[in-house]
């Protein structure tokens, strides 16, 4: 590989006559040469192909055929060359650009040869091999020709996703024919699979509908059939993985050929088709039954085939095979299903098959609501009859855990089983225990197929009677297992839509709900509640809120009896959580808004937060609210407590506090003015218009909450001093911990699985440090949403609140030096971002630039401080300070540093840059992970232009300088989805803006430095190297001109070439040269500045292989082959290198 190009000709020729010769009768028999020899014999071979043929080697597919002649073994080395040259030209490219061509040319113009070679090779090793396979007397004999068959195949595959459609359709698709007829030969099966699944795929579809004719799909079913009768054997397995996706691939061709302005018309097999299809959606394996989903969903979706009588027919068995498949069972852990023993072979562990399970259900769920907008009737139909036959059965509990003890016995405790034992009550179900798998599928599968109906359906048809019924019996049920109530409540909600038709149901309705928000296993019990429990309260409370959001105009006529209910539980201090109290009082704020009153509403919220403004205003809560050291007194952190586990003695007073922020909260996000301007209007809300003419309109909930915001910003800032180094030495030896990050958080953030499955069933037994953690994460999370949401509730009420910025800044960001980074981010997201994209531009100069602009500031050094740590951290190896920060909380940290970044570039790109098309996702976008894909071709909107905000920030000078630093050091921080976000989205528009200003030179090689380092450090991620050099060429176009120092900066790239940057310069400052087209202009700053492009870490010290160019020989006029002598670009002659 490395010497070939200065080797002497003798030598090349000595080398490649031994090679051959060792494959002609150097190798042992084919059954005896081990693999590995015949892999890197074929790959020498295939290494001197690359580099003499065709010029130099004309005859080279002539010797191999001749080698084939000889027998077996010599065969299947040439199959191995044949097919690691398509590989290395065609499927890896890893050859120069005229090399793979001139190859990829001669081997199309020979394709006929070649495929005529493979195919007859296939059919006489197979007519042999089946000759004799049953003669043992001959079995070496069948064995040699049954591996040239497979070789063959896999040959075959390497070809067919790239060559001519005419050469797999020739002599009436003989190759497809032939193999169709393998799939019933058990060792060549897989091989043919293989061949069928890469042929189905292709683009140019129509003469693969021959696979729908009867001979086709009848070998494709009963190869079905026999690999499935004999149990569960591996290599069938593979087989039936195969043959899935051959169908699958099918049903793709078949949607894509037919059409309404289409000659194709429904295959006549089509019905055979779907049973057979339908046979792998009702196969034990999970996996084989999720492969059939997107095409079943392909076929329900498709314009025509959607109305064929066929596939309609096919509804019901496919909604009857959905049934079984919702019910969660097969855990690779378990014995207790057909499905556990495929699983073993599919999935490592029981967290492994819990996230695939968990996204098939998602998908199924999609696929029966297609299938049920096409029949919603039969849909609904089945899901009462499973609905009526879950209320009746008897509850089955299970064997407690007994399969999970047996299969820990055989396979030791190493084996990855997830589940704990069971604390349930007794009687009561696990989520294992046959009876709820099977609630838990029926709830998914009704609430699918309903929502899915009453979409579909018109309202004069919906069967009303039917769904009344329903509701009844579910109302009627009881039962004391809270996992079987969970479900309940789930198809109370499913089944609610139909009480808009019977509004005299909605008392009972919320009996249920109110019976199941005080739910408790053992009534009066001090032990505490399972997590089950706490579920069913949580569900029944997210129950009523959903029905007083969806639903208020129904709900409101029973207001009152909903709020002397929840006024009722509110009396009695310790009946609910505080979470659960604040839910009841959020769903009676969201039936107030349907007053369409001002002042009734008004007067209802004064009312309602009364008991609420009346602690927080106390005398004692602001003096606890102010001062630290009290705050830490009157939540009980300083205390020592003997036992972690009892009841600690300071609870009332921390969920006082909470119950407060929570109610606030609940009422700042629900209340609201009418949607309709009139009716706003009428109802006494509107204010008056803006400049602008846009509506003013004020909230009823304004005057209670303003009353109380003073403490609100009191408490946030005592929060903030909390984590003051003095203030931490006061926390009690117990609570040492307490504003440490929740191991939730940190599993979350590290991306490590939560421990699963059998926890509802465990008491949630917190010790007083775990929670007092999530009293503080909880209180710190809850008070900056209520800033965030202040600004889109109360709207001018808020942004005028006298010294709104001043307070702000002495509070929320007081302090940051010694807040982590887990408690800064939840505050750029859910307070800073929010408050910012709701403000009206009036409000830019008094509220927000004298906010952002400290705060931007402030996060640049803070940033720069922590990414250089981290950069100082891995260019030292041998740290001594390892030991007391272990490598778990280095990367936590890493990772923080991370995340925070993310949050601080979106924030800035939120408040400076707008886009067309481009929507500002507050947290998905920026919690992905490090590895989220990413476009390699990336080019900036042209619509990206500076917002009102992002100039009004600049024109601040020492904002404007926080964020042109930011954004360009940022790129060269070692996060590659902030690198190319910040690329694309942000610095060429920041950079824009300060372009018609006199900038320093010194600055302007800063920046355009800062660019290529971060090529230096991401070059090696296609998509951040393409935003990089896009974004250096734009800069270098754009100031190389008044500004002769980035010339400077470029020659200092390694291995430029300077003639090459002159050539590039003076097109540039020349304009009436500049006629080149923008790609050519772009690849040619490419070339230029290659030197510095970051390379994986594999290539950068790798070997190089030069390849060189032989004379082309695709020009129009085309030397011939067979000659003796070809010209080379030098008019001198030479000879052929192997002469046959």
């Amino acid at each position: 590989r490395f010497r070939w190009n200065n080797m002497p000709r003798l030598e090349k020729v000595y080398l490649k006559n031994n090679v051959m010769g060792l494959i002609s009768n150097g190798t042992q028999s084919i059954l005896e040469e081990e693999s590995h020899i015949k892999d890197v014999l074929s790959r020498i071979v295939v290494e001197m192909i690359k580099r003499e043929w065709p010029q130099h080697w004309p005859d080279m597919l002539k010797e191999l055929d001749t080698l084939s002649k000889q027998g077996e073994t010599q065969t299947e080395l040439v199959m191995f060359i044949l097919l690691r040259l398509a590989e290395d030209v065609v499927t890896f490219q890893t050859l120069p650009t005229q090399r793979r061509r001139d190859i990829q040319q001669t081997l199309t113009q020979n394709m006929e040869k070649i495929f005529s070679f493979l195919l007859t090779t296939l059919q006489q090793n197979v007519n042999k091999y089946r000759h004799v396979k049953n003669d043992l007397a001959q079995e070496p004999k069948a064995q040699a020709n049954c591996r040239v068959g497979i070789a063959a195949l896999n040959t075959l595959a390497g070809y067919i996703d790239w060559v001519a459609l005419s050469h797999i359709t020739a002599d009436n698709c003989k190759l497809l024919e032939m193999l169709c007829l393998l799939l019933n030969e058990p060792e060549l099966q897989i091989g043919a699979a293989e061949c069928l699944l890469i042929a189905g795929k292709l683009e140019d579809r129509k003469p693969l509908m021959v696979l729908f004719g009867d001979v086709a799909m009848h070998y494709i079913l009963s190869a079905a059939q026999t690999a499935d009768g004999g149990g569960l054997v591996e290599k069938h397995y593979v087989f039936l993985k195969r043959l899935c996706q051959v169908l699958c691939a099918l049903g793709s061709q078949l949607c894509a050929l037919l059409g309404s302005d289409s000659d194709v018309e429904t295959p006549a097999n089509f019905g055979k088709y779907l049973d057979s299809f339908l046979a792998f959606t009702t196969h034990p394996s999970q996996f084989l039954r999720s492969s059939t989903q997107i095409t079943w969903g392909a076929l329900f979706r498709h314009e025509v085939l959607s109305r064929d009588p066929l596939l309609l027919a096919m509804i019901p068995k496919y909604l009857r095979a959905s049934m079984t498949n919702l019910v969660k069972v097969g855990f690779p852990s378990k014995t207790d299903s057909p499905s556990c023993e495929y699983s073993r072979f599919d999935f490592d562990s029981d967290e492994d098959f819990n996230a695939f399970f968990n996204s098939f259900r998602a998908q199924q769920g999609e696929v029966m609501r297609m299938a049920c907008r096409l029949d919603p009737r039969t849909g609904f139909q089945m899901a009462g009859e499973w609905l009526k036959y879950q209320l009746t059965a008897p509850v089955d509990t299970g064997p407690m855990n007994s399969c999970c003890c047996a299969y820990r016995e055989e396979h030791g405790e190493s084996s990855g089983v997830l589940f704990l034992s069971a604390k349930t009550g007794e009687g009561l179900c696990s989520i294992f225990s046959p009876s709820f798998v099977q609630w838990d599928a029926m709830t998914f599968f009704s609430e699918s197929v309903i929502s899915q109906m009453f979409r579909t359906l018109d309202k004069d048809e919906i069967p009303v009677n039917d769904g009344i019924n329903l509701l009844q019996l579910v109302l009627n049920f009881e039962t004391k297992d809270p996992l079987i109530l969970s479900c309940v409540l789930t198809n109370v909600s499913a089944l609610f839509p139909f009480v808009t038709y019977r509004p005299e149901y909605l008392p009972q309705v919320l009996s249920k709900l109110f019976a199941s928000v005080t739910f408790e296993v053992i009534e009066e019990s001090k032990a505490p509640r399972t997590r089950a429990v706490k579920n069913v309260r949580r569900h029944a409370c997210s129950s009523i809120i959903k029905m007083c959001r969806d639903y208020p105009q129904l709900v409101l006529p029973n207001f009152e009896m909903l709020y002397n209910h929840v006024k009722e539980l509110l009396s009695n201090e310790l009946l609910l959580t505080q979470m659960e109290k604040c839910a009841l009082m959020e769903a009676l704020v969201l039936v107030s808004n349907q007053f369409k009153d001002y002042e009734r509403q008004k007067a209802f919220l004064e009312e309602l937060m009364a008991p609420v403004a009346g602690l927080w205003l106390s005398a004692e809560m602001q003096r606890v609210l102010s001062d630290p050291e009290a705050f830490i007194s009157y939540v009980g952190a300083d205390n020592k407590i003997a036992d972690p586990v009892l009841e600690d003695p300071s609870g009332l007073n921390s969920s006082r506090i909470s119950f407060c922020v929570y109610t606030i909260l609940g009422v700042v996000k629900r209340a609201r003015w009418p949607a309709d301007a009139e009716e706003a209007k009428a109802g006494g809300f509107l204010l008056g218009y803006m400049p602008s003419g846009n509506p003013i309109y004020r909230n009823p909930c304004t005057e209670q909450v303003l009353k109380l915001f003073d403490n609100l910003l009191a408490l946030i800032r005592t929060h903030n001093n909390l984590y003051m180094p003095e203030m931490v030495a006061r926390l009690g030896e117990t609570f040492a911990k307490a504003l440490d990050m929740l191991e939730v958080e940190k599993n979350a953030i590290l991306g490590l699985p939560q421990p699963l499955l059998e926890l509802y069933d465990s008491p949630v037994y917190k010790t007083v440090l775990e929670r007092m953690q999530g009293f503080f994460c909880t209180l710190y999370d809850n008070c900056f949403h209520i800033l965030g949401n202040a600004g889109p509730s109360m709207q001018q009420d808020f942004y005028t609140v006298e010294g709104l910025a001043t307070q702000l800044l002495s509070s929320a960001f007081i302090n940051l030096n010694n807040i982590p980074d887990y408690r800064l981010r939840p505050m750029l997201r859910v307070f800073v971002k929010p408050l910012v994209l709701s403000c009206p531009s009036e409000y830019y100069e008094t509220l927000v630039c004298p906010m952002l602009g400290p705060l931007f500031t402030y996060l640049h050094m803070r940033l720069s401080q922590k990414w250089q740590v981290i950069n100082q951290r891995s260019m030292l190896c041998e740290d001594d300070a390892a030991d007391d920060n272990p490598e778990s909380q280095e990367m936590l940290e890493e990772q923080l540093v991370r995340l925070l970044t993310r949050e601080v570039m979106d924030l800035i790109t939120v408040c400076c840059v707008s886009k067309k098309g481009i929507e500002h996702n507050t947290t998905a976008a920026v919690d992905a992970d490090d590895d989220e894909a990413m476009a390699t071709e990336v080019t900036p909107p042209a619509s990206a232009e500076l917002t009102e905000l992002g100039k009004c920030l600049m024109k601040q000078e020492d904002v404007c300088t926080a964020l042109l630093i930011t954004a360009y050091t940022s790129l060269s921080w070692k996060d590659t989805l902030s690198c190319q976000r910040t690329t694309t989205q942000l610095c060429w528009p920041l950079l824009k803006q300060v372009l018609p200003g006199n900038l320093l030179p010194d600055a302007v090689s800063w920046f355009f430095t800062s660019v290529l380092k971060g090529l230096q450090i991401h070059g090696q991620h296609d998509g951040c190297m393409a935003a990089l050099v896009h974004l250096a060429f734009q800069t270098y176009e754009a100031l190389r001109p008044r500004y002769a120092e980035l010339k400077a900066v470029m020659e200092q790239i390694p291995d430029i070439q300077r003639d090459s940057l002159e050539q590039f310069d003076s097109k540039l400052l020349n304009p009436s040269l500049q006629k080149v087209a923008d790609k050519r202009r772009k690849d040619h700053f490419k070339r230029l500045i290659a030197g510095c492009i970051g390379k994986p870490l594999a290539e950068q010290f790798r070997k190089e292989v030069h390849i060189r160019n032989l004379p082309s020989l695709f020009k129009k006029v085309k030397p011939s082959l067979e000659t003796d002598v070809i010209e080379d670009e030098d008019g001198e002659g030479f000879k052929i290198l192997f002469e046959p």
